[in-house]
């Protein structure tokens, strides 16, 4: 009895092509529910199927899914395909594949060529033929999802891969403390200092909530910043941080102009951490630390014997066709943030005159190596510093690819601002960027910061808020 009870609650799930398209192995996400393909979805996937683009890829991987689903299995899907055994347990459903012409009377307004429409007929014809079952179509498509309910159909987004409904629970990797939680946390406390910096053991109910390489801040009279150095079980060692605000401390001419560029500066001048992940609007000065603390460690302390760049080729406006010259040099319209930055380091060293800059500037642009994402598979990078700009464009399998170039030695920073994001179906919540973060707080070789208050202009500061 409870068995057809569950049957009959469970849902039909009908996949549109950018679902698949977008994630493979959504044929294993919907848990107990189950799945229906429609012919025209998978003559999309046949015309997208061509290429070497990250879209492609996923559309040949999902023909390979369903085929590994049927094989053998040609004479009985009209009963469905279990995907229980293929999933390895986490989808119970059924596969559905259309195994016979569906005509559907939509709409005069909607003409049945359309590939959209003829899927919004299949939903139709389903929720007729199937009145007390839910019939939900799901598409990454956001007008296809308004057409679909102006017709009186059910239709959802694929939520699977978003790491956070919501973005403003995302990790920002700092926390305000105050006597109180000193007080809280002060059983057996100890305090030593050590190499230029201060220690303290606390033991206490906030030791759970703390993250390792979390940062910690104190305002008032006795103002503090400091890290979460390390945790064991319910005690945690926290470590005063280097103060970059300071001209003596001052990374290849650039100081800490708040609170948390003194917080990143301090990841990003860590040789321990392996991992950095900054987020910001525009001219929160992620891209200038960066650069400035790896030219630091390149150049001077030489922990890493170049610096990568890549980020994602997404154009803001109209794409303005082929590129002539070599890989670095079809590179460069997108690294105008890149020279910018680099200008402005080289104006911080006033004695070194005219001559003086130029060499420093052929001797930066000899370390930097610009690369396409496009050529990264099968790389690895040895003690270099990659720096992956516009992150926010990246999608969690791409995000995985470039993160596992890193050879030993290698620092990975990921910069980008989510509210910024040009790559289609990709949102806030399921950007390659926010995964990243999500996934990665806690480690112990990885550190975050969210950086919040502009300090490009009083100009930018101001469009910012206004416009």
């Amino acid at each position: 009895m409870a068995a057809k009870k569950a049957q009959k609650i469970s849902k039909l799930f009908v996949l549109d092509t950018n679902v698949l398209m977008h994630d493979p192995t959504s044929l294993y996400r919907f848990q107990e529910h189950d799945l229906f393909v429609p012919m025209m979805t998978l003559e999309e996937l046949d015309s997208n199927k061509k290429g070497m683009t990250e879209v492609a890829r996923n559309a040949r991987q999902a023909s390979r899914f369903m085929e590994e689903l049927v094989a053998g299995l040609e004479h009985n899907l009209y009963d469905g395909v279990s995907l229980e055994a293929a999933s390895k347990g986490q989808a119970t459903g059924r596969l559905f594949l259309q195994t016979e012409a569906i005509t559907s009377v939509l709409p005069s307004q909607l003409p049945m060529g359309k590939a959209d429409n003829q899927i919004l007929g299949v939903v139709h014809h389903l929720q007729a033929m199937q009145p007390k079952r839910e019939v939900i179509l799901v598409s990454k498509d956001i007008n296809m999802r308004i057409k679909a309910r102006t017709l009186g159909l059910a239709a959802e987004d694929y939520f699977n891969d978003k790491v956070l409904e919501d973005t403003d629970l995302l990790y920002n990797g700092m926390r305000e403390i105050d006597q109180k939680f000193w007080e809280r946390n002060s059983k057996d406390l100890e305090s030593w200092q050590e190499g230029g910096r201060s220690y303290w053991r606390i033991k206490g109910p906030d030791v759970a909530e703390l993250y390792i390489n979390q940062m910690l801040y104190q305002t008032g009279d006795t103002p503090l910043q400091a890290r979460v150095l390390s945790i064991d079980g319910k005690s945690a060692v926290i470590e005063s941080l280097k103060d970059y605000s300071h001209h003596k401390n001052a990374i290849w001419g650039i100081t800490a102009r708040n609170r948390e560029q003194n917080f990143a500066l301090n990841l990003l001048m860590n040789p321990e951490v392996d991992f950095v992940s900054l987020l910001g609007q525009a001219g929160t000065g992620k891209t200038l630390l960066t650069l400035a603390a790896c030219l630091a460690q390149t150049l001077e302390s030489k922990i890493y014997t170049e610096i990568i760049m890549t980020r994602v080729t997404v154009p803001v406006g109209e794409d303005i066709g082929f590129l002539p010259g070599t890989e670095e040099e079809k590179m460069l319209p997108w690294m105008g943030a890149l020279e910018d930055n680099l200008d402005v380091l080289n104006q911080t060293d006033a004695e070194a005159g005219d001559w003086g800059r130029a060499a420093t500037r052929d001797l930066i642009r000899s370390r930097i190596k610009v690369k396409s994402l496009n050529f990264m598979r099968g790389r690895t990078f040895l003690n270099k510093f990659l720096i992956i700009d516009e992150a926010q464009n990246l999608t969690s399998k791409q995000m995985k690819t470039l993160i596992t170039r890193a050879g030993p030695g290698t620092k990975v920073v990921c910069l980008g601002n989510i509210s910024q994001i040009d790559t289609p179906y990709l949102t806030e919540g399921s950007s390659g960027l926010t995964y990243v973060v999500d996934r990665f707080k806690g480690w112990d070789h990885s550190g975050h910061i969210t950086l919040t208050r502009g300090e490009r202009s009083r100009l930018a500061d101001y469009a910012a808020e206004v416009l």
